[in-house]
């Protein structure tokens, strides 16, 4: 399967994580906030837990000493994360890894480190969290693709199953997707629907 793979979905526990994991979810970011050392070592080793033996991959963000310690495969970092991250530890324990861009100069920066995913965001109005940027719209894929090239690009921010098709057009490899998820009345059949719509695409 690609990595990451064409639904992606971001959510803030393990509780999530498990139950996207029951559901053949193949990449899942796990994004919980505000974490101490020892409460991010928790946190990973037990979304660990719950991911091994399945064909699910969890990216771990931001925490990137967590991962290491505890032996994970994926991380994602935002742009301020990746300003105080070991960048070559990271490499050295074979970590991948994504890094979120709003605009040319955080892409130029992400490039730097030869990611292995660019994820380029918000794409619509969002309203989990107050952004910096505008709405980068369609075009602003397009556009990110050409640079990038080869590197897979993700596509976050406002993104709901009915633009999935519109989002893949414009140049996108995968689409993360949090409150198409975790806010939907029935999150289990989006889920569903999101991965049948992968098949179709892929």
């Amino acid at each position: 399967m690609p990595y990451p793979d064409r639904f992606y979905p971001v959510v803030d526990s393990v509780a999530w994580l498990a139950r996207l994991t029951k559901l053949g979810v193949g990449t899942v970011q796990l994004r919980a906030k505000n974490l101490d050392d020892t409460a991010a070592n928790a946190l990973v080793r037990d979304a660990l837990k719950v991911t091994y033996g399945t064909p699910t991959k969890l990216v771990v963000n931001d925490y990137w000493k967590a991962a290491i310690d505890c032996g994970a495969q994926h991380l994602h970092l935002g742009q301020e994360d990746l300003a105080t991250a070991d960048v070559a530890a990271i490499r050295k324990a074979a970590l991948t890894l994504g890094i979120s861009t709003h605009d040319e100069d955080e892409l130029d920066n992400a490039l730097m480190h030869r990611p292995d995913y660019i994820a380029l965001g918000p794409i619509f109005e969002t309203t989990l969290k107050k952004m910096r940027f505008a709405p980068q719209g369609t075009e602003r894929i397009t556009a990110w693709k050409l640079v990038i090239g080869d590197i897979p690009l993700v596509a976050i921010g406002g993104i709901k199953l009915e633009h999935a098709s519109e989002i893949f057009a414009a140049g996108a490899n995968s689409i993360a997707v949090v409150s198409d998820v975790t806010m939907n009345a029935d999150p289990d059949a989006r889920v569903r629907a999101w991965l049948g719509h992968y098949s179709e695409a892929a």
